[in-house]
């Protein structure tokens, strides 16, 4: 997307400058990025719901496999079937991944339709108008990194919470992650004191009812109280 936004941009931005006296470059300019922004938002919106129904999948099946272990490890083997509040899990999952899928080309081309306007306006030249889409680039590269990490602690999460659940667990031991660059203190303490919390509540921390890896850059996660094993 961004590839092909500097490209016709450049290419309108070098026409534009070629018009008529009467002509407005403005208006030229902002009916290309209405062309760009029009072709680009159908693409993401056309791949959302099957990246998003895929992540979703193997989220569920990544979080199935450790808690199989898990229990093939205590001696347990258990068959795991999909449940109406897995479903429910899943089918939420989907739904949000679907929509902050979308808002990335949303957020980009507002954004960069914005600094068109705002170059054309003040008479820049096409070097300082590729150098400032550069940049944009970096950061929606950087906001969609960000997105995919959070929204898998998020999905693994909601499925194992779910999942565990449908097995009789009702109980989870929080597990601080120590991965992040800056930890909660918070939730360094939960991890440090083994915090027990119930999985249909979650736990209280803050002034609030989460989950491990809930909030955002959050990396925790729980171990399982199994009873007749913990």
């Amino acid at each position: 997307m961004n590839d092909s936004v500097v490209y016709w941009l450049k290419a309108n931005y070098r026409a534009s400058g070629a018009m008529a006296m009467d002509a407005s470059p403005a208006v030229f300019m902002r009916d290309a990025m209405k062309k760009l922004a029009k072709r680009w938002q159908k693409r993401f919106d056309d791949v959302a719901a099957n990246l998003a129904d895929r992540f979703a999948g193997q989220a569920q099946k990544n979080s199935d496999v450790s808690l199989y272990n898990a229990l093939e490890t205590a001696g347990m083997t258990v068959q795991f079937k999909m449940t109406p509040a897995m479903n429910n899990a899943l089918q939420a999952t989907i739904a949000e991944n679907v929509g902050l899928i979308r808002s990335i080309p949303e957020q980009y081309l507002t954004q960069v339709e914005g600094m068109v306007m705002r170059s054309v306006a003040s008479g820049r030249d096409l070097g300082y108008l590729t150098g400032e889409l550069q940049k944009r680039y970096g950061i929606t590269r950087r906001r969609a990194a960000f997105i995919a990490l959070d929204q898998n602690n998020k999905a693994t999460s909601v499925m194992q919470a779910a999942r565990q659940q449908s097995l009789g667990i009702v109980e989870g031991e929080w597990s601080h992650s120590g991965a992040g660059k800056h930890p909660r203190h918070s939730h360094v303490k939960a991890g440090k004191e083994k915090k027990r919390f119930r999985l249909d509540k979650g736990c209280f921390i803050d002034g609030e009812w989460i989950f491990p890896g809930q909030l955002p850059g959050c990396k925790c996660g729980w171990h399982p109280i199994i009873p007749g094993l913990n």
